[in-house]
């Protein structure tokens, strides 16, 4: 399970390597982002500032004067020389209107042509622009200089200056005229060099960004890497469809409820046993509301541990175990041992005939030794009154059954447990009324019902002083009643309330001990009898009335309601 050969990697490892890999893009995009907007900022401000310094030379006195007299270098070549050493500005060439140079960082340059639009700074229009003159590319701001000449004869003529001319000006003042050019620029070079001393910041962000979000990936990558038990993609869906195959072939119900209390999970088996519908995990329930039987809801909500314990559930007899999770949840396992009880009715079934026989053949042996022993000794009228009295008096209990009822292994059953009452010292009073059509009940399950209660009234009957037993046989239109009473100590009310609750566990105590003198029921026969009696569509009633009284109301087949 371990070795991934030929699986690829694992999901926590292809997710880390994807999140790694949207970090370093996201990473690179953030630093050439940076780096874009610093150089771009750096750009606007050098502009600004070489704009400043070309303006503040173009209106300079000093300059315009020296522009408009004779021989200009002289006297601007060094003034811009000491100006270069401090302006932070890599040039200040100043210009005749044609464009000849009077002053540059090399004096060689001097006379010759400058490098660079001048249309508009000739315009009157400051410009800044970048270009490429001799000392590279650079960002540089040309401005205009004029100066002002005398006033016209005869000003305020009344005449108004030309706007169209930029030299133009009040005739009452003077006319300005355009008598050079200043530029001042940075070069590129001295650009790249500030903005390569902002890169250590912009790496710093970019890489404190990539290491967070490095650390960050490999803790998600380590929750699911526990979490997937290092697999792949690949074999997680493999390992869901074997989980989810082998979930819902179990002939088994399971059910996984959460810590608050939530129906999470259940397979195929457990809802075809306990009527759910689908499984939605989208929206997931409260056990109270999933449309559980009551007494399996119950038991999930409360929690508690459970094993093999015996609930009754849409007419199915149910085995649950259940054992908390180890973070809270609780897992509940359901058996369906429906057919596996109709089983044991039936062998119980076997058992009573069997034991009646028995007690028949006992008693008759007994007699026909009686009968021998009289006619050994010459007693034969005594001999033959004893045998008559012994034949009518079955015979009329077999006729009263028989007669009323027609159900042969009833009958047998019946004269059966005469014979086993009379073997045990106890006084059992038969009677039946009414008529009870052929086939309107399972044999099976009414000697199941009729023998295991006249068991138990038996067992109670033994411990008291009148010991008797009364079982009667009511069959009236649609229905029969048996009700058989005993004259024993009777049923403790708590256990006659646990016992008739739909779905009450089976774990009544059972055997010798559990006999009524002690105050509990045989929890094995009277389970199934209340299994018969639901088969049967009936219903079962349970009294004390100086001793134990059932009731069991069976519907008939083939009767008009």
């Amino acid at each position: 399970m371990r070795d991934r050969k030929g699986h690829g990697m694992s999901l926590a490892r292809r997710l880390f390597l994807w999140q790694l890999a949207v970090v370093v893009v996201l990473s690179a995009l953030l630093a050439g982002v940076s780096y874009d907007n610093t150089r771009d900022r750096m750009r606007e401000e050098t502009a600004a500032r070489v704009q400043s310094i070309s303006a503040t030379l173009a209106n300079d006195p000093f300059v315009a004067g020296h522009l408009a007299g004779a021989d200009p270098s002289a006297r601007l070549q060094p003034y811009t020389a000491k100006l270069l050493e401090e302006a932070d500005v890599d040039f200040v060439t100043i210009m005749m209107p044609d464009g000849t140079r009077v002053t540059h960082p090399d004096p060689a340059e001097i006379g010759h042509p400058y490098l660079g639009s001048i249309e508009q700074a000739r315009a009157g229009r400051p410009h800044v622009e970048e270009y490429a003159g001799t000392l590279g590319p650079s960002v540089r701001a040309i401005s205009p200089v004029f100066v002002t000449a005398a006033p016209a004869p005869g000003g305020g003529d009344g005449a108004a200056p030309d706007a169209a001319d930029p030299g133009a000006a009040d005739p009452a003042v003077g006319r300005s005229e355009l008598v050079g050019l200043v530029a001042v620029g940075v070069t590129s070079r001295r650009l790249d060099v500030a903005l390569a001393s902002d890169i250590p910041a912009i790496g710093l962000v970019a890489g404190l960004a990539l290491g967070i979000g490095g650390i960050g990936s490999y803790a998600i990558a380590g929750y699911v890497r526990r979490a997937t038990l290092d697999l792949g993609p690949e074999q997680l869906r493999r390992l869901f469809d074997y989980y989810d195959s082998a979930l819902h072939s179990l002939r088994e119900g399971l059910l996984l409820t959460d810590a608050r209390g939530r129906l999470v999970l259940y397979n195929d088996r457990a809802a075809q046993l306990l009527g759910l519908s689908p499984v939605d995990p989208r929206h997931l329930r409260p056990v109270d509301d999933a449309g559980l039987p009551e007494p399996v809801a119950r038991l999930i909500a409360d929690g508690r541990p459970a094993e093999d314990e015996v609930h009754l559930a849409h007419g199915r007899i149910l085995i649950l175990n259940q054992h908390s999770g180890e973070r809270g949840g609780i897992v509940t396992t359901v058996q369906d041992h429906t057919d596996l009880q109709s089983l044991a009715g039936e062998l119980e079934s076997m058992r009573t005939l069997a034991d009646a026989l028995r007690a028949q053949t006992h008693e008759h042996a007994n007699r026909l030794h009686t009968v021998a022993s009289l006619i050994e000794l010459g007693r034969t009228d005594e001999a033959l009154r004893f045998a008559v009295e012994d034949r009518q008096a079955s015979q009329q209990l077999t006729d009263d059954v028989v007669r009323s009822l027609d159900e042969p292994y009833l009958s047998a059953l019946l004269v059966g447990k005469a014979a086993q009452a009379h073997e045990r010292g106890l006084q059992l009073t038969l009677t039946a009324s009414g008529e009870l059509p052929p086939d309107s009940l399972d044999a099976r399950d009414l000697v199941t019902i009729t023998g295991n209660l006249l068991d138990n009234a038996f067992d109670a009957a033994a411990e008291s002083e009148e010991r008797r037993v009364w079982a009667d046989f009511a069959a009236t239109g649609d229905e029969l009643l048996i009700t058989v009473a005993d004259s024993g100590p009777g049923l403790d009310e708590e256990l006659i309330e646990e016992f008739l609750r739909f779905g009450a566990s089976s774990k009544i105590p059972a055997g010798p001990a559990a006999a009524h003198g002690s105050g509990a029921p045989r929890g094995v026969g009277l389970a199934l009898v209340r299994q018969a009696v639901l088969r049967l569509g009936g219903t079962l009633q349970i009294e004390n009335d100086g001793g134990a009284i059932f009731t069991a109301t069976l519907p008939l087949r083939g009767r008009a309601a």
